[in-house]
């Protein structure tokens, strides 16, 4: 299968597309049920420790080092450069296909929050985010497959 053939024209792996650490590694459930299995043992240790006043888990000491810090906000800094370039294309009229594109979104979270709240919201948004990069990576070369039966006619 050429790249040309691919559904999302890239060879990179799904693993590589989420950036290919521990973060892609828990979103692909490849190390999450060690994860689970130790936040529940810390979670019913915690409870536990409430109900029969005993002291709570020692948790280790967190420390963010100032270049860890100093790294995030130029990342967040320019990504909110890229946000304020774009709305000001679109409010010059420069990109007036983005400027449909933006209103047809947020028509359709309106649409959505009107059906349901919030909470209800975010946790569809959590389990498909969990769920779906997982179910693409196993079945790949299916839903590719039936991607390009779909996209040919």
């Amino acid at each position: 299968m050429g790249s040309s053939d691919r559904l999302f024209n890239t060879q990179r792996t799904v693993h590589q597309i989420l950036g290919g650490g521990l973060v892609a590694d828990v979103m692909l459930w490849r190390i999450s049920t060690v994860l689970l299995l130790l936040f529940t043992i810390l979670f019913l240790w915690a409870k536990s420790a409430t109900i029969l006043n005993r002291p709570a888990p020692p948790l280790p000491h967190l420390h963010l080092s100032e270049e860890t810090a100093n790294e995030a906000a130029a990342f967040i800094r320019d990504q909110v450069n890229t946000v304020l370039s774009v709305s000001e294309d679109i409010a010059y009229g420069r990109d007036s296909r983005m400027f449909v594109k933006v209103g047809l979104m947020l028509l359709l979270i309106s649409v959505v929050r009107s059906l349901t709240d919030f909470f209800t919201l975010s946790y569809i948004c959590l389990v498909v985010l969990l769920t779906v990069p997982p179910f693409y990576e196993r079945y790949e070369d299916l839903i590719e497959m039936y991607a390009l039966k779909k996209k040919l006619t």
